[in-house]
């Protein structure tokens, strides 16, 4: 199922850790609806950096994110939240460093341990904040 021109539902909700461990990991009509709005935010993203996005985890069920860790207020458990690489553009940090220079708005940017990026976008008030986690400050 197409979630935008580009995604689909199965890349945002797709997890090994769920397959591995038994978990139902399928979102409520509610969060299907924000995981569009998240694609379509994520539509802009792909179209400044000028190539395909691959996503490591996007929609995560509360079960399936206290088992890896994730955070308690993650807003990959309301579909808001989307982790990704575009290998064909750079590096992480160079993407967050690309991202930065536009005037996108989105919630949360976050590089990871330089080997990925987390964006959130909501409907609501967007914070814009950048963070960097496990790294080296940008």
């Amino acid at each position: 199922m197409l979630v935008s021109k580009n995604f689909t539902l199965e890349e945002f909700t797709d997890s090994q850790e769920a397959t591995r461990k038994g978990i139902d990991n399928t979102p409520t009509p509610e969060i299907i609806e924000r995981i569009k709005y998240t694609a379509e935010c994520m539509e802009k993203v792909r179209k400044i950096l000028g190539y395909p996005i691959n996503i490591s985890s996007g929609y995560r069920c509360p079960v399936l994110n206290k088992s890896i860790g994730g955070a308690v207020n993650s807003q990959h458990m309301t579909g808001e939240g989307v982790d990704f690489t575009c290998p064909k553009f750079g590096t992480p940090r160079q993407i967050v460093n690309k991202l930065k220079e536009y005037g996108l708005v989105f919630d949360q940017m976050i590089l990871e341990y330089d080997r990925w990026v987390h964006m959130s976008f909501t409907k609501g008030t967007n914070r814009k904040q950048v963070l960097v986690i496990g790294t080296t400050p940008l």
